[in-house]
């Protein structure tokens, strides 16, 4: 038997037959004898509506309540989670932040995990209930709520794998591990098995949106194995592990594109000062 943290982004969440593609997933790991906490994100699209939310009802409103707000959607999936659990027959309840809690840094909107208070929540999880967790946020010292920043369910499903020592945190996607470069450009480009933390966080940082930086940093300092899967497709994933010596060591472990820059460039331009300037 394994504890395993299983996290599924917003698009994984994007209504009820999704939910119930990664409720199929969870009770099938639970059926295999395991110890399942679900940590989710909200609905793709639903914590960008919320802020825009906020933003029409003040262009400064109160980060205080701005977490509030935006907390909300991960609140929605916990719960529309757990019951399609409870419908297929899982035991199951959600946790939200503030229940366990989820101790945070007071910084709202970007705020850092502290502290996983577990007891309550794998005394549950001995019994066979699956613990969803929602992602993305927390609580600080005086109770306020908090969040962690976009992209922070990754975050999230880390520190719980960390606090509850679980074997594996398996980080749901739209895609099925983690590549060379993106396969959407470069058709032949290879699935890596295995990545260490160090090359993930450097791919992470320069724009592979595969997983949030935070997260791989967090997964590096307490070691926590991650595995990069589909919700999509049973096709294996990708292992992103302390590095060790059965790996290949190969010089280039990928290589990350942003489609967002371009170059141009200029001829015929007069060699006097000034003469650039002006073209900017």
């Amino acid at each position: 038997m394994a504890r395993i943290v299983m996290k599924f982004g917003g698009t994984s969440m994007a209504g009820t037959e999704r939910i119930r593609n990664v409720a199929s997933r969870v009770k099938r790991e639970v059926d295999a004898g395991n110890e399942v906490a679900v940590v989710v994100s909200a609905m793709s699209g639903e914590t960008d509506r919320l802020v825009g939310y906020c933003r029409e009802a003040s262009p400064l409103a109160d980060p205080a309540e701005y977490d509030v707000v935006v907390a909300a959607g991960e609140q929605i999936t916990s719960g529309l989670l757990a019951i399609t659990l409870q419908s297929l027959g899982v035991k199951a309840r959600s946790w939200l932040g503030w229940q366990l809690p989820i101790r945070t840094s007071s910084a709202h909107s970007v705020a850092r995990i502290e502290d996983i208070e577990t007891a309550a929540i794998l005394a549950s999880m001995a019994a066979g209930e699956v613990a969803v967790v929602p992602g993305f946020q927390g609580l600080t010292a005086d109770d306020r709520v908090t969040t962690l920043g976009r992209g922070g369910s990754d975050t999230s499903a880390v520190a719980m794998a960390a606090a509850l020592k679980a074997d594996r945190c398996d980080i749901y996607t739209d895609v099925d591990g983690v590549y060379t470069t993106d396969p959407r450009i470069v058709p032949r480009a290879r699935k890596l098995h295995r990545i260490n933390y160090e090359e993930m966080l450097e791919l992470a940082s320069v724009g592979a949106k595969v997983l949030q930086t935070r997260s791989v940093e967090l997964a590096m300092k307490e070691k926590v194995v991650v595995q990069v899967l589909s919700s999509f497709s049973d096709a294996p994933g990708t292992l992103v592990v302390d590095e060790d010596d059965e790996m290949e060591q190969e010089l280039i472990a990928g290589i990350v594109a942003d489609k967002g820059e371009a170059k141009v460039t200029l001829v015929g331009v007069p060699d006097k000062p000034g003469a650039v300037a002006g073209i900017f």
